[in-house]
Parts: structure tokens; C-alpha cells; sequence
């Protein structure tokens, strides 16, 4: 399946687009996963935004892109989603590495945390994120905090080495 991929500040997006992803979150996380929190929690201003939208303009991938010293000392990649219309695809794992090469192409040397659902760790694990933390609960979903660090990160390497 073809995505094509908007990478931008919120200032830069256009307001189809950020309705069209505070739709997809609260869909995902508020009604599929009955979580009642307030998801425009002022980050948002803050953050990168990747969409992933098929050829008939749907979203079907989303993740923000925290930067630094807002949640976390290190950069943080957050409400990372697929479309409930798109799953089973390998959707979640083109959005990261998506999402990664266009974070490490501006920020080579860059730690990047991220609070997973801990039922996510392996697929998490398969990017080079690492656990730093024993599970939390966070809206009522068992959650643990991971790091990918640049110094093991192959991604990050391998980007380095063609910049050279």
C-alpha cells in the first residue's frame, strides 16, 4: 500500500489535517481503548507531526514527534496509531521507521524516548528501543518507558554513514 507522508510542525499543517489526526487519536485511544483523558494537552504545539495518508487522501498512520526537555530530557515519540480500517499490514512498522529517519536526519546524535503500552515491547524491542523502566498503568493501560539510544542505534548509524 502506497502512504504518503507529511512531516510538519502544527503551524504548517493545514485544518483538514489536524482534524483528520485529533479524529484518528480520539478514535484509537478514547473509544477504542476507553480512555478518558484530554488528549490536546498543549503538546502538540511542540511536536513534529507524521501523517500517512493512503492515495484516496484517508489517514491511515499517525505519530508525534515531542521535542526535547517538554516530557522528557530526550526527544519523545508519541501517539503513534494506525487506522482501525488499515491493521495487519506492517502499517505501525513503516510509521516508526518513517518517523525515526526523519527525526535522526534532523537530530543524528539524538536519544529518543517513548512511554509504550507494554503489551508493545517486543514490537518496540524489533526497532531498538530498549526498556528503562517496571510497568506503570497511564489512563488505565499497563505502560513502560523505552529508550533508543543513538550509540546502538543501527538505523542511525547506517543514516550517519550515507551523510558522510
Amino acid at each position: 500500500m502506497t502512504l504518503n507522508w507529511t512531516w510538519a510542525r502544527l503551524e504548517a499543517l493545514g485544518a483538514g489535517d489536524v482534524y483528520d489526526f485529533l479524529a484518528l487519536r480520539s478514535e484509537v485511544f478514547v473509544v477504542e481503548q476507553s480512555c478518558v483523558f484530554l488528549d490536546a494537552d498543549g503538546v502538540d504545539r511542540q511536536a513534529w507531526h507524521l501523517l500517512g495518508r493512503n492515495l484516496a487522501g484517508e489517514l491511515l498512520a499517525y505519530l508525534r514527534l515531542v521535542d526535547a526537555k517538554v516530557k522528557y530530557p530526550e526527544l519523545s515519540i508519541g501517539r503513534v496509531i494506525t487506522s482501525p480500517r488499515a491493521r495487519a499490514m506492517g502499517l505501525g512498522k513503516r510509521l516508526m521507521q518513517e518517523g525515526l529517519k526523519r527525526t535522526l536526519q534532523m537530530h543524528p546524535n539524538a536519544d529518543i524516548r517513548i512511554s509504550a503500552q507494554a503489551r508493545l515491547q517486543k514490537f518496540y524491542a524489533s526497532l531498538g528501543f530498549r526498556t528503562q523502566s517496571e510497568p506503570y498503568m497511564e489512563d488505565g493501560i499497563a505502560h513502560v518507558e523505552m529508550l533508543l539510544s543513538y550509540k546502538s542505534n543501527f538505523l542511525a548509524q547506517n543514516l550517519s554513514e550515507k551523510n558522510k
